[in-house]
Parts: structure tokens; sequence; C-alpha cells
């Protein structure tokens, strides 16, 4: 038997779907910090200035304008990357693109994404708005799904799992969910009792996409983890997942419309969407704690970088620069060890106290000051990201003080681009960016500093040592 929403409640509700969601995360990365780095401009300019960056991403130098016009609409309308002002005609940076861009956070990113996410909001065209609005239809998809999943662990006493297909069906096109907010635990013994029949769903053509599209999100978010092409909630995040749960946070902009469908400011009210999506983000909630998401053991870690803080000075606060989640400063945690591994692994353990690094206050422009087998001095300047997947990101934003030490200290110099995901530990070293520039191996813009963009023969991949005292 094939499942089937009776006609009165089904409504089919959908969203941008990315052409590159296969590379979500990449892309989103080079996004934001492209799009971090324009200023305030009219429409036209501010357009303009982005299709060009858009042109570097890897692969991209000869697709057409149009697929490059697809590429920032997409961006700026489903994931907020751009606010605007249509009266004055004028963009600007969102503060999620910032934050992403700053923090190199995707992980972070997505669960802001997530909470602001709903059915209608301004990441969709007026006519459908207009659609969504006609039917009555308000809902917020990942807060109903996480609620959901928790209904059917209390019901079903075990750990309970959706999967794409009964959440298209059971929940993204049933009115009664997303019109009448009907409650989780009805659904839940819907689908019980469907597995129980062995009933059957829709699968062909881009039925489950939709659907599909939030459950893959929120496991980026780490909210969810999937097993095959089963969604569980992910009771590590507890505390997030709790957020979500408790949340009523709702933009009410379309409200006064419902029973009222002319001349709905579609416009003015889609300015005000892109506004309320960049608002609220510094909340330490949502930050991931890189150490617990990676299942490293944390402790000796933070003696390791306290051990090497007072050898620099004593009257740091050790303890707000070495326990924070902040992904820099667990990057640089980590290359902390792995140059302590790395005098370890060879025979050189008389001299990891030599290795220490180096708060922000002294602007050295490294982060890191290591050593060598033979004794010489190595300075290492660290560019962390995280993601839920592997990355192939190949660029990075050295500052003006960063720039002008590389070309000091010359072979002394290393940049370790650190990406980080639950499947991946990847370390790329490059040795004296400098001269990698003049030999050609990597490109350099000046832009507030420096914007890199490196191939593989600019430096090597290495295994990432982990600290073991």
């Amino acid at each position: 038997m094939i499942y089937k929403t009776p006609d009165e409640f089904y409504f089919r509700i959908h969203h941008i779907r990315p052409r590159f969601k296969n590379n979500v995360e990449a892309v989103l990365l080079f996004m934001a910090n492209e799009i971090s780095k324009i200023p305030k401009l009219q429409f036209k300019e501010f357009r303009n200035r982005l299709n060009n960056s858009i042109r570097l991403f890897p692969g991209n130098t000869q697709i057409s304008k149009k697929t490059i016009d697809n590429w920032r609409t997409e961006i700026s309308a489903m994931f907020g990357f751009i606010q605007k002002n249509s009266i004055e005609k004028s963009s600007w940076a969102g503060e999620i693109a910032l934050k992403l861009s700053k923090e190199q956070d995707l992980i972070q990113f997505f669960k802001y994404f997530l909470f602001y996410f709903q059915y209608p909001g301004g990441h969709l065209k007026s006519h459908y708005n207009k659609e969504l609005i006609t039917n009555g239809i308000k809902f917020k998809p990942a807060i109903y799904i996480l609620k959901l999943l928790q209904s059917g662990e209390n019901i079903s006493k075990e750990r309970f799992y959706i999967n794409k297909a009964e959440l298209t069906h059971c929940v993204f096109n049933d009115l009664r969910i997303t019109r009448n907010n009907c409650d989780p635990n009805d659904v839940v013994k819907t689908i019980l009792v469907n597995r129980q029949n062995a009933v059957e769903y829709k699968l062909t053509g881009d039925t489950i996409r939709y659907a599909g599209d939030i459950l893959d999100y929120l496991v980026i978010a780490n909210l969810l983890v999937m097993h095959g092409n089963k969604f569980y909630i992910n009771w590590n995040e507890r505390e997030a997942v709790t957020a979500f749960i408790e949340s009523t946070k709702w933009f009410d902009k379309y409200d006064n419309y419902y029973d009222n469908l002319e001349n709905i400011p579609f416009k003015s009210i889609e300015d005000l969407w892109f506004d309320y999506v960049n608002t609220d983000l510094g909340e330490e909630l949502f930050r991931t704690d890189v150490l617990k998401y990676l299942g490293i053991e944390e402790s000796s870690y933070i003696d390791l970088i306290n051990t090497s803080i007072e050898n620099i000075e004593n009257d740091i606060d050790i303890d707000k620069l070495s326990r924070t989640k902040d992904i820099g400063d667990v990057g640089e945690g980590l290359i902390l060890g792995h140059e302590s591994m790395r005098m370890k692994l060879g025979n050189r353990a008389d001299l990891i106290h030599l290795i220490k690094r180096i708060p922000n206050m002294y602007a050295l422009g490294y982060d890191i000051q290591s050593v060598e087998l033979d004794s010489r001095k190595r300075y290492i300047e660290v560019k962390t990201t995280i993601s839920n997947k592997p990355l192939n990101f190949y660029n990075f934003h050295l500052t003006k003080n960063e720039w002008g030490s590389a070309d000091t200290l010359g072979d002394r110099y290393f940049v370790y681009r650190v990406m980080l995901s639950k499947l991946e530990k990847k370390l790329f070293i490059i040795q004296n960016p400098v001269n990698q520039y003049k030999s050609d191996k990597l490109r350099m813009m000046i832009s507030d500093g420096a914007d890199i963009i490196f191939k593989e023969d600019a430096g090597e991949w290495t295994e990432l040592l982990i600290w073991e005292n």
C-alpha cells in the first residue's frame, strides 16, 4: 500500500535548492569570505563585485553569467548572506556572513540558519509566499523535526528515527502539520502504524528532496546523526537541541496578511526578513565545542596550552585564553600539540618547553613560536576551519602584520592550514608564503592584508599529530 495524504490536506512546500548542494559547505565558506570584503554599495555595483568574486571559486572560470547570477541569488536568498535596502537600492554583507568568515565555524552557521528558517520567509519568491499565506501555512521545519523525534523517543521508549520519505509525506506535504501545527505525538503514531503495516511512500522524481535538504542541513549542524537513511537526534548537542525545541522565535511580518491577501508589501518585508536572520548572532550557545566534537580529550590540551602561555608571561588570564570554544584558539591548541608531538617523536622532548603560543595582544604576526629538531626557530600562523565533512578549501587571509612577518622571517615562517571534520583532521603546511607567491605557487590579492589562494604544490599535506602526554 502507498501512503497518500488526504487531498484536502495536501500541499507541497519547497524552497530554493542550491545547485551546488553537494559542495554546499565549501561554497558557503568561500562566499561568506568574499561577501565580507565588499562594502555597502548600490545594488548594481555590489552585484558586479560579487559576480567577479564568484568566478574565483575553483572550476568557475569559464561558467556562464547566468550560472554566476544563480549562485549569487541562491546564496543571498536561502542563507541570508546579504542585507539590503530596496528604497536606497543598496546591499551590504550580512552579519551571518561576517560571522562565518571570521569564525570559520560551518557547524555553528547551520544551527543559526535552521533556527531562523521558516515558511513563509524572505528566502522565497513573492508569488510562492502568497500561496503559503493563502493556505494558512506557518511552519518552522527544524524545530518541528526535533520535537517529532523527541516525541518518538518518549512514545517508543527507545531511539526513534525518521527518514526522508516519512518526513516528506507525513509532515512536509500535510497541511495538518504545516498549517494546523498537529501535535508531534499524533504524527509519530501515524509513522509507527505505517511501519507496522509496511506502508510504502512515493519516492520518484524530486518528491523527497525538500524535506531531505532540511534533514541534511540538520546533520551538518550536528543536531541530527544519520545512520544509513535514518535520522536521529544527536543528544550530544542537548543544550542546542533544547534551545530549538523550546524556541518561540517567529518572523511575524507576514502575519497581518493571512486575512487580507491584497497589496502585501513583499519587497519591504523581504528587507526585514534579511535583517531578522542577521540579528541576535552573539549567543555562545551555538558555538561548536571543537574538541568534544572531534572526540579529543580536552584536559591534556588545556595543560599543554597553560604551560605554553605560562612560558611567555605569568600574568596573562590563562583560563580565558585556553578554555574558549573559539575555532581559531582550538586550532592553535591542536597545532601546539602537533608541534610538541613532532619534538617527542623526533627524540627532542627536551625542546617542547620552547614551543609557545603567542597571545593576540602581542601582535607578532604569528600564533605559535615553535622549534626545529636542530633547535632553530619556527614561526607558525594557524588558519583553522571546521565543517561537518572534509573540505578542500585552498584559501586563507593574512593580515598586513602577518604578511609583513612572513616577508621578514622568510623560510622560518609557516602557515598551517587546518581543516577539521568528524571524518578527517587535515593539515596543509606552507613554508615561506612570500616566496611561494614569487614562485607563482599561490595567488595573492591585496585586501586589507593578503587574500591567499594556493595550489597543492605550494606546500604539503601532513598528518595532524594528536598530543599524548
